[in-house]
C-alpha cells in the first residue's frame, strides 16, 4: 500500500477526528481489521460484528503500533499521539477509503463473478496476465465488503493490472463492489443455484450477478460463459438498464463462442488437454487441473490475456504456471496407488455434478463420491440434493458415500434411481466408520460439501488410512 495522510482518510472517510491528536500530515502505511496483524503505522479499523466487537481490540492495536484508529464507539479514554476517527459505520468507512485509494491509480481491474468457479477463474486470470504484467489479486475467497478492499488496499504504484474477485449473497452487493473496484473488464463465470434459499431463483441470482455491469464505463469489456443459458440472454442485447455499450466476448465449447475449446481430454487425474480456437488462432492448452469445467477458467484468461495484449505463448504459459487453491479439486497422491480429489472448500449443484463427472471421466480406478451437505439452498434444498443423487446415479461411480442430514437426499434419489452401494451417514463419524471399509489400492475417492461441513476431515482420513494400509 502507498501511503496516505490522516486528512486524506478524514475526507474519504467523513469521519471526525476526536482525542488529542491534530497531525494531519501523519502518514498511514496500511488498513487492518486484526489487531495481531498490526504494523507500524497502520490504521486499525474497529468493526462491530455479532461475534465479536473491534473496539475491545484498539488498545491492543495501538500497542502493537497502529498509528490510529476508525470507530463507531468513543472510547473510555484517548492514547496520547495516536488518532481516532468516528464515523457511524466502519465497515461502510472501509469501502470509502478503498475507493478513495482506488481513484489514485489509473490501472485497469478485472472484476470476476458468478455461481460457480470465481476463485479459480481469478487465480487462471491473474496467472495468466503475470505472464507480461505486475498483478495483485484477490487472496482466497476475499471477496466481500471487507475482503475486496483488503486488494484494492494491495495496489502500489508498480502495480499494472488487479484481478478482484466478487461475491454476493443479496442483490445490491455486487453494485457496492463494483462501484469500490471500478473494472474495466467484467467476468461473469455462470449462473447457478449458488444463494437460491436466500435469492429465492436462479433469475434473481443471474440479475443480481449483472449489476457488475454497473461499473463499467462506456466501452468496458465483458468476458461470459458463453454455454451458460441465463448469460447467454445477453447476446441479444446486453445488459438492460445501463445506457452503455460494451464489447463480449463469448467462451465455452458450442460454435457460437469466440474462444472456444475443441478436441478435450478430460481423462487424466491431473490435468485436462485441449485445443483453444481464438480470434488470435489456435493453439493447444495443458490445464494443470482436473476436470472438464476447467476449460471455462483456462478460455476466460486467454480472453482476458488477448484483451490486454498478450500473445498465445503468454496465455499458454500462464494457464501452465497455474497453481490451484488448497480444497479446490486438489488432488492428493496417498500410498498404495489411492488419489483423492479434495474439492471441499464449498458446494452447490453445479459444482458437485463437475466434480463428479470428473470422477467418472478417471480411468482405470475404483471411484468412490463422498459428498456431503450443500448450504444456503432454503426451500429449494430437498430439490437440489436430490437432483444430484439422480446425476450420480447415472454415472459410472462405483460407491457413493453421503455425510448428514440434506445429503441424505441424495442417497435416497440415487437409491431410487437403481444405484446399489450406496452408503446414508449421519455424520463425519458415521462416514469415517464407513470408509474405513473401503480403503484399498487404485481407487479415487472425491470429497465435497459446503465450507461448514469440513468434509476435508475425512480428506484427511483416507489419506491417513492409506498411509497406515501401505505401512508406510
Amino acid at each position: 500500500m502507498e501511503k496516505i495522510k490522516l486528512s486524506e482518510l478524514l475526507a474519504a472517510t467523513k469521519g471526525k477526528l476526536i482525542g488529542d491528536c491534530t497531525d494531519m500530515d501523519i502518514c498511514i502505511g496500511g488498513v487492518e481489521s486484526d489487531n495481531r496483524k498490526v504494523s507500524d503505522g497502520d490504521v486499525f479499523f474497529a468493526f462491530a460484528g455479532e461475534k465479536a466487537d473491534g473496539h475491545r481490540f484498539v488498545g491492543a492495536a495501538l500497542d502493537a503500533g497502529a498509528a490510529g484508529a476508525v470507530i463507531s464507539k468513543v472510547p473510555d479514554d484517548f492514547r496520547p499521539g495516536k488518532f481516532y476517527v468516528l464515523v457511524d459505520d466502519t465497515i461502510a468507512a472501509l469501502g470509502a477509503l478503498a475507493a478513495f485509494y482506488r481513484s489514485r491509480f489509473s490501472i485497469p481491474v478485472v472484476a470476476v463473478t458468478g455461481s460457480v468457479g470465481k476463485t479459480t477463474t481469478k487465480d487462471m486470470i491473474a496467472s495468466v496476465l503475470s505472464e507480461k504484467f505486475k498483478v495483485v489479486k484477490t487472496e482466497g475467497n476475499f471477496n466481500n465488503n471487507i475482503g475486496l478492499p483488503r486488494t484494492i488496499f494491495a495496489i502500489d504504484r508498480d502495480t499494472q493490472i488487479a484481478v478482484v474477485e466478487m461475491g454476493m449473497n443479496h442483490p445490491g452487493e455486487i453494485e457496492y463492489l463494483v462501484n469500490i473496484a471500478k473494472p474495466q473488464v467484467a467476468v461473469i463465470t455462470n449462473i447457478g443455484d449458488a444463494h437460491i434459499g436466500i435469492l429465492g431463483s436462479r433469475q434473481n441470482i443471474f440479475k443480481a450477478k449483472c449489476e457488475i455491469f454497473g461499473g463499467l464505463d462506456d466501452g468496458g469489456y465483458a468476458v461470459l460463459n458463453g454455454d451458460d443459458e441465463y448469460l447467454s440472454k445477453l447476446r441479444r442485447g446486453g445488459p438492460q438498464g445501463t445506457g452503455k455499450r460494451f464489447s463480449f466476448a463469448w467462451v465455452g465449447e458450442a460454435d457460437s463462442n469466440d474462444y472456444r475449446a475443441v478436441d478435450i481430454d478430460d481423462g487424466s487425474t491431473e490435468c485436462v488437454r485441449f485445443n483453444a480456437l481464438t480470434p488470435g488462432g489456435s493453439f493447444p492448452v495443458n490445464v494443470p487441473m482436473p476436470g472438464r469445467h476447467m476449460i471455462y477458467a483456462a478460455m476466460t484468461a486467454a480472453a482476458v490475456g488477448a484483451h490486454f495484449g498478450e500473445t498465445n505463448g503468454e496465455i499458454t504459459r500462464g494457464i501452465d504456471a497455474y497453481v490451484p487453491t488448497k480444497m479446490r479439486m486438489e488432488v492428493l497422491h496417498c500410498p498404495g496407488n489411492i488419489l483423492i480429489y479434495n474439492d471441499t472448500y464449498n458446494a452447490n449443484p453445479q459444482s458437485v455434478k463437475s466434480a463428479l463427472l470428473t470422477l467418472s471421466n478417471t480411468k482405470d480406478m475404483r471411484r468412490i463420491a463422498v459428498l456431503g451437505d450443500m448450504f444456503e439452498l432454503g426451500t429449494e434444498e430437498e430439490r437440489c440434493h436430490r437432483e444430484i443423487g439422480c446425476f450420480a446415479a447415472s454415472l459410472g461411480i462405483d460407491v457413493l458415500v453421503t455425510v448428514g442430514r440434506a445429503a441424505g437426499y441424495i442417497a435416497d434419489e440415487a437409491v431410487k434411481n437403481g444405484k446399489k452401494d450406496v452408503v446414508k451417514c449421519a455424520d463425519k463419524d458415521e462416514a469415517k466408520k464407513a470408509l474405513a471399509g473401503l480403503i484399498a489400492g487404485n481407487t479415487v475417492y472425491l470429497c465435497k460439501a459446503s465450507r461448514g461441513m469440513a468434509l476435508e476431515e475425512l480428506s484427511a482420513f483416507i489419506n491417513d488410512k492409506a498411509g497406515e494400509e501401505s505401512g508406510s
